[in-house]
């Protein structure tokens, strides 16, 4: 079922956005909201064929779309690419890094090569493409007017907060992307009038990462302890990622917004909710009928 946003149509209008990643899964309804809103988008991704397909699909929406092959992890790449969107467009006011690697691996059986590929496409490839947007982002830069303010939006993930089953590399990632996002904050807020935030989704339903990460098999245990009891949407993500880089956001700088229905709070229960009152019955009682200031035990 389609959803209504609750944003104005035009809240984006006449803004050029880059999305790493804008070719599929929550990265491509970034793309296909922002760009209903107003925006035009440059995608960039690995592989022609998904790139093809998802500018055509934008496209079919009347959204200005383009697409551009690239790999986060190579720095000539990450500058050609922000170079072919500035030529094409005229301008970028918006860089949103959603390109990601995982794969569920016991922290035993991974290895240092897997483990610096997520680090070098999730954490490196953030800062790498939000080095090389520095100077068509920020006030007076090749691509910005001198109204208005750059906007940086990257893709996290909660899985870092406490820690993860078999996620070792993705949390330090993503530990990593919520550092670069407070010091870009404060640094390029400053010094350039950037507003640098991210997003950390929690289990979102129709994506890439759900399959890989929670099955069917994990999935149907895991909705017993969800605080909403329901898998996100990846329009929930779109939400908050036009919420941040909008004016509806300009006061919003160096945070990444939570948006996981309270998923990374949740935990097994140690008793059924029924047995609450009955065992905190007893506990009282016992604390109750202790004598006071006996001594139970010897030193």
């Amino acid at each position: 079922m389609a959803m209504e946003s609750p944003f104005k149509a035009d809240i984006v209008k006449g803004k050029v956005v880059l999305i790493t990643g804008g070719g599929s899964g929550i990265g491509f309804e970034i793309s296909t909201q922002l760009g209903k809103h107003g925006a035009s988008v440059a995608i960039m991704g690995r592989r022609k064929s998904v790139l093809d397909a998802a500018v055509s699909a934008l496209q079919s929406l009347g959204i200005q779309a383009v697409g551009f092959e690239g790999d986060v992890r190579k720095q000539e790449d990450a500058k050609r690419v922000i170079e072919s969107t500035f030529k094409h467009f005229g301008h970028i006011d918006i860089l949103v890094n959603a390109a990601a690697g995982n794969f569920l691996v016991s922290a035993e059986d991974l290895s240092p090569n897997g483990f610096r590929t997520v680090m070098d496409i999730d954490s490196v490839g953030t800062f790498t493409m939000c080095r090389e947007a520095l100077n068509y982002l920020k006030k007076g830069g090749h691509g910005r007017s001198s109204s208005g303010v750059g906007s940086i939006l990257n893709i996290s993930a909660t899985l870092h907060y406490t820690a993860s089953w078999y996620q070792i590399h993705v949390s330090a990632a993503k530990a990593a992307v919520d550092s670069i996002t407070r010091s870009l904050a404060l640094e390029w807020g400053t010094d350039y009038d950037i507003r640098v935030n991210g997003i950390a989704p929690g289990p979102i339903g129709d994506t890439p990462g759900m399959s890989k990460l929670a099955p069917d098999e994990i999935r149907s245990k895991s909705r017993e302890n969800m605080p909403l009891y329901k898998i996100g949407d990846k329009w929930d993500i779109a939400m908050a990622a036009l919420y941040l880089v909008s004016d509806a956001g300009k006061y919003v700088n160096g945070t990444t917004l939570i948006v996981d229905g309270g998923y990374w709070l949740s935990r097994p229960r140690d008793l059924p909710k029924e047995g609450v009152k009955q065992i905190s019955r007893a506990v009282e009682k016992r604390s109750r009928d202790k004598p006071v200031g006996v001594p139970t035990s010897k030193l």
